[in-house]
């Protein structure tokens, strides 16, 4: 069963990921956590003083967040009635980023499916600094969704290498399965000035073929020297629906994931987002 973790902050936003998730996951039987993480909206009250206040004001705050969680399950359940999908919603007492990762760890999760941005994170920002997060240090693939995303089908899917980060099979298993389910084709775009690739080169790429069976692998190369650059054209030309990047030390992620890059060439994605880890698990 497919495990997914849903965090939320009562946005639309938020609400959107929901939605994309069970779109996209619809044909496998899947299991969805719907968590919603309060100690922020606890401790930003200057006010609080006493240990009582804040105790009181924890306490209101959960059984705020449970009946907000009823009234997202209810929603959901509504909109896409699935009888493969089953949800479980979680109030935590904690940050985002800790919840997320303790949920990912306690229930061996497949995936966090969540928002660009948040309700109050900055709009004129690609991604908000909770998503940042997740997306940097989560051991979890995370997929992000962006604001507004209406959803349609991952039919072409790129994904960006060099060939020289490794590869875990689990994740890729999860690429292959969702590509399988639509029939994607997975552009895999080498970025270098040099076509010639190396040895090791040739035997991760023949590893991506052995993982990915289920999708139609498009094998091609662009000498653009700047990476994010040839990523969002290749975007724009190919009509892509999904980006796919593995998150590890050097790669193209991190040159993404810098804000002052996003903001600098105007690469704001306004695709989902997937982000496999090679970090440990």
């Amino acid at each position: 069963m497919r495990k997914i973790l849903v965090p939320t902050d009562f946005s639309d936003n938020a609400f959107n990921a929901l939605k994309y998730a069970c779109h996209v996951f619809k044909y496998e039987k899947s299991e969805i956590f719907v968590m919603h993480a309060y100690a922020d909206e606890v401790y930003q009250k200057d006010r609080l003083t006493k240990r009582s206040l804040l105790d009181e004001l924890k306490e209101k705050t959960f059984r705020k967040s449970e009946e907000r969680l009823k009234t997202v399950l209810k929603d959901i359940k509504h909109l896409y009635p699935n009888p493969q999908h089953k949800y479980r919603s979680i109030s935590a007492f904690g940050t985002l980023i800790d919840e997320v990762n303790d949920l990912v760890n306690q229930e061996n999760m497949d995936v966090v499916v969540m928002a660009t941005r948040g309700e109050t994170n900055d709009r004129s920002l690609t991604f908000g600094s909770n998503t940042l997060q997740v997306l940097k240090y989560i051991s979890c693939p995370v997929l992000a969704i962006p604001e507004g995303y209406a959803y349609h089908a991952p039919k072409e899917v790129l994904f960006p290498t060099n060939y020289l980060a490794p590869y875990k099979r689990r994740e890729l298993k999860l690429l292959c399965e969702m590509s399988g389910s639509f029939r994607s084709t997975i552009h895999m775009l080498y970025i270098d000035p040099i076509k010639k690739l190396t040895l090791r080169q040739e035997d991760n790429q023949q590893f991506l073929r052995d993982c990915l069976p289920k999708a139609k692998l498009v094998f091609e190369t662009t000498q653009e020297k700047d990476k994010t650059v040839a990523i969002t054209k290749y975007i724009l030309h190919k009509d892509i629906d999904m980006l796919v990047l593995v998150n590890s030390r050097h790669s193209f992620l991190e040159d993404m994931l810098s804000q002052s890059t996003l903001d600098k060439i105007g690469l704001h994605v306004k695709i989902p987002f997937l982000v496999l880890q090679n970090l440990f698990r």
